[in-house]
């Protein structure tokens, strides 16, 4: 007998019907199985421990991760719980790698001749998972600190920030163009 037959004939139908099952989200090896918006990319980190300590590689160009060359680079903090976002930018790629913490990203294409128009895409990368993530210019993101101490991640903008002119775009946290609510209220 299934568990869900089961639980129908121990508890009675009226509690299973709040059930609801999970989809597979990775693979067997653990490769994420939903699909990633156009032109997003998500390339994960290995991090060689030994007796001294670890060291992860965050950015080679041999990868062929991004055609355009490094130009700028800057690390942000983000304390437990806060959010940044909902950001775009129009002229500039951003390559995210978080390097501690635990950050969750929710990306959204709004962009209309893109294949993936309208798709959501909400990742979770940490320093137990390390990663290098390229979000491409006019896709939406809001990054977010679900751990207990505080993120650290390195962006590596495609173009050099502009401090008089920034190709930084902001929207509400909760707005009606983006179909998803962030709680910036997390029970721990």
């Amino acid at each position: 007998m299934s568990i869900v037959r089961r639980l129908i004939a121990e508890r009675g139908a009226h509690m299973t019907e709040a059930l609801k099952k999970d989809h597979q989200t990775v693979t067997p090896e653990g490769k994420a199985v939903l699909p990633l918006i156009h032109d997003v990319r998500l390339r994960s980190a290995i991090t060689h421990p030994d007796e001294r300590g670890t060291i992860c590689e965050i950015y080679n160009p041999a990868w062929n991760f991004s055609d355009a060359p490094v130009v700028y680079v800057y690390q942000v903090t983000l304390r437990p719980g806060r959010v940044k976002g909902w950001v775009v930018h129009y002229q500039q790629d951003d390559r995210v790698f978080v390097s501690q913490g635990t950050l969750k990203i929710v990306l959204y294409d709004p962009r209309k001749e893109s294949p993936t128009h309208g798709m959501l895409n909400e990742l979770c990368i940490s320093e137990h998972n390390r990663g290098l993530l390229f979000i491409p210019r006019g896709v939406y993101h809001v990054l977010q600190n679900v751990g207990t101490t505080d993120v650290m991640f390195i962006n590596m903008p495609t173009r050099a920030y502009n401090h008089a002119d920034p190709d930084k775009y902001r929207l509400p946290l909760n707005n009606d163009l983006i179909p998803y609510r962030v709680d910036d209220r997390l029970d721990w």
